[in-house]
């Protein structure tokens, strides 16, 4: 099963920290939704989960397979609650689908990476700057330096580019 990792980061590398004042830009809204209806699934974390609930998003993607990895949570009614992100993967596996979205959260897309669980890396960038945020730290013993070959880049609208990568597991 081909696994893409999705997320937006602002021009300093950063992941974009939505709020009310500074909500997603639709462009890359709109990009994640047509991604995550082609999978028919997206794996996310609980805290990211909790955000799409609370603005409202969360409906949207009711018809989808949305895999919510906690450890502390089991439950949330209307989605597979897993410990892991190898569970996240086996319960998709188990259902049949060829490819897994990773959607949302910085501690869920670095435990992804760290255990060397991603094929494709699609990077939106947002055109802001931000002072804080969080960054993808993953394992810098397996990950001094990785190859990725680009596969795919284009503009989405109102300043915000993509980027799609794919991680070559041989190096």
């Amino acid at each position: 099963m081909k696994t893409i990792l999705w997320a937006t980061l602002t021009g300093n590398g950063n992941y974009a920290q939505s709020s009310p004042n500074h909500p997603p830009k639709e462009e890359a809204l709109g990009d994640f939704a047509a991604h995550a209806r082609e999978a028919g699934n997206f794996i996310v974390g609980r805290r990211t989960f909790e955000g799409m609930q609370a603005s409202g998003s969360g409906g949207y993607f009711s018809e989808m397979d949305i895999v919510v990895v906690s450890g502390s949570v089991k439950e949330i009614p209307g989605v597979t609650v897993v410990s892991s992100p190898s569970d996240a993967l086996s319960y998709l596996r188990d259902k049949g689908y060829p490819t897994a979205l990773i959607s949302g959260g910085a501690d869920l897309h670095n435990a992804f990476l760290s255990q060397g669980l991603v094929d494709e890396l699609i990077f939106n960038i947002a055109p802001v700057l931000e002072g804080k945020g969080l960054n993808l730290l993953i394992d810098t013993e397996k990950y001094q330096y990785k190859e990725v070959e680009l596969l795919n880049f284009k503009s989405l609208g109102s300043g915000v580019v993509q980027v799609h990568y794919a991680i070559d597991h041989h190096m």
